[in-house]
Formats: structure tokens, sequence, C-alpha cells
């Protein structure tokens, strides 16, 4: 799974930080009584964080403790992305994924598909730099500026709200239920464009069920007028 999503996997033996740009290093030492890290995760030769290995079958719920306290041992000679604990946080049975990122307010262990690209960790430790006082997504969703509601009909300034609303005390799922003829796919395009624009997100996916309405649907996204919302 590491070497699919653009990982050079490496024994602690013989280790070449140069070979990738993310390197997964095996059963890496660390300083006493910490132990060794399944695999210690770098991109840009410096580490980054650690990924712990379970026997398939094994419950990850509830165990990322157990990870944590390998984000902090590291050798003093080893550089690292960030000052302070590595960030970032797996634990794999190679059929299920679980991940956390310790940059997170109230930061949690989630459910995910796979291991990400070190590209994609190396973007989220630039964000830190970036957005110093909110570095994550999460972060930013709690810090969105009030809606100006110019031009929106009273039922897309309540679900707009109300969705943000969520986002911001970090619920994983939320459900927008709005008559027909309400404007749905409006509310859609001022909430997507809130959360690029204040929220730095990189990529909103927009899913529909029938393609005259992914033709609908991205014609009105076309003609959306970009507001000061």
């Amino acid at each position: 799974m590491l070497a699919l999503a653009g990982w050079a996997v490496q024994d602690a033996k013989a280790v070449n930080l140069g070979a990738a740009r993310g390197v997964a290093v095996r059963e890496f030492v660390l300083k006493p009584p910490h132990g060794r890290a399944d695999y210690l995760l770098f991109v840009d030769r410096r580490a980054v964080g650690v990924l712990e290995a379970k026997k398939e079958g094994e419950t990850l719920t509830g165990v990322a403790w157990q990870t944590a306290k390998y984000l902090d041992g590291l050798p003093d000679e080893i550089p690292t992305a960030l000052e302070g604990a590595l960030p970032f946080a797996y634990q794999s049975t190679g059929v299920e994924t679980r991940f956390t990122n310790t940059l997170d307010p109230a930061h949690a262990s989630r459910e995910v598909f796979s291991f990400h690209r070190p590209e994609t960790l190396a973007g989220w430790i630039e964000d830190v730099s970036r957005h110093p006082t909110a570095p994550t997504l999460r972060h930013r969703l709690q810090q969105l500026p009030p809606l100006d509601d110019t031009g929106l009909w009273p039922a897309q300034t309540r679900a707009i709200r109300n969705l943000e609303a969520s986002l911001a005390e970090n619920r994983q799922r939320a459900l927008v239920q709005m008559a027909t003829g309400s404007g749905k796919t409006f509310t859609a395009a001022s909430l997507a464009y809130r959360l690029i624009k204040h929220g730095d997100a990189r990529r909103i996916l927009f899913l529909v069920d029938r393609a005259n309405l992914g033709r609908q649907t991205l014609k009105e996204f076309q003609g959306f007028t970009v507001p000061d919302v």
C-alpha cells in the first residue's frame, strides 16, 4: 500500500532519503523508552510521521494512543519537518487504515481509504507557514467570515450558515434538505466559493446521479458570478 501511494520503502540499515520524495523506513529505532516505529515516514528528507502496522483482523479503533507515543521519540539527530512532535500518524492492517493529523483542532483518528501521497503531506506541512494561525482546513472552517446574504434567498442563507456551523463543529457528514426550485445548485456553488476562498479548500466534489443533471450543474457553475461572500 505504501508503494502504491508513492512511498519508497526501505530497511533501517540501508536508508537513502534521496531515493524518493517520500521514504518509509522499516523498524526505525527511537529514543528509549519509545521502542521502534514500524515505519518512520520522511518527506523531502525530513521526518513527518509514523505508521504502526497491525495484523489483519486486529481492531484499530482506540489504538491511536499507541502510535502517539512514537511521535515524540525521535533521536535528536533526525531532521523533522516541524518543531515538536511529528504531525502525522497512521495505523493499518493492510485492510483497514486510520489516520490522525495532530495539526487539526481536537484531532482524532479517522478511517481513510489508503495512505496519503508524500506530496499531499508536503502540502500540509507548507500550509503551516502559509496559515500559521489556521494550518489545516479544519482550523480554517472554524474561522470563516460571516456570510453576506446579498443576492441569496432565505433558504439558501440558512442552508449555507447551518452547513458551515456543522463543518466548524468538526462533523464528518451533513445533510442539506431543500425544496425543489429553492436554488440548491446555486447554494452549493456559493458554499464552494467560500470554502475555496476563505478555507483554502483544494478540491470539492459535486456528484450527480444522472448525466442531464451533470450538464445542468456544469452550466450553472460556469455561469456563477463570484460574489464577495
